[in-house]
């Protein structure tokens, strides 16, 4: 069975899990290509589970010295608003994967959370990391395909030329084999209350 069919995009998910959406990966001069787009289908998701109820998680990546993401600088800061009065929740992370060494599977199993959908940056390695973790740990998993992205890869002499960023989010999304369900879009995600 291929990850497009696994089940109908209309099945609802009762979490999302916004992937690192700061604003040095989305915003200015070294924002993913796309950015735009991805920054409105994640707002569309976000509106969509705040409607129905659903948890909001926004994972924030704590970066190293000097990079983008550096604790306090402008571009570790989340790009979205966070409704903290509804109970959303912000979760900093050191790692790839959203699940290590953090508290986000206690707090989805607190909730009851046994579906979500995943979106943010970037594709290949927050977003497949946490994608893989939490299907390893027996969530149902759903990945709009327009509401992630990540950057080009670099040509390297004697491996390969540039590969587009397109293209690297979609192999980082047939990379997670057949137990995660890929949809279009955001708009072929539904959410329900846990």
């Amino acid at each position: 069975m291929s990850a497009q069919s696994k089940s109908l995009p209309n099945d609802p998910v009762q979490a999302l899990i916004v992937v690192d959406m700061q604003s040095a990966f989305v915003s200015g001069r070294d924002a993913i290509p796309h950015a735009e787009r991805v920054l409105q289908r994640t707002e569309q998701l976000i509106a969509k589970a705040r409607a129905a109820d659903a948890l909001v998680v926004q994972l924030q990546n704590d970066g190293p010295e000097g990079a983008t993401d550096e604790p306090g600088t402008p571009g570790w800061r989340l790009h979205l608003p966070v409704d903290t009065d509804r109970g959303e929740v912000v979760i900093r992370k050191l790692y790839d994967d959203g699940f290590e060494d953090t508290e986000l599977e206690d707090l989805l199993r607190d909730e009851g959370v046994s579906s979500l959908a995943l979106c943010g940056v970037m594709s290949e390695m927050c977003v497949s990391a946490t994608a893989r973790t939490a299907l390893d740990l027996e969530f149902r998993v759903v990945v709009p395909h327009d509401a992630h992205g990540t950057y080009d890869i670099p040509a390297a002499e004697g491996i390969s030329d540039a590969v587009p960023a397109a293209t690297v989010s979609r192999v980082a999304e047939w990379a997670l084999g057949d137990e995660v369900e890929i949809v279009p879009g955001a708009d072929d995600v539904s959410f329900v209350a846990s």
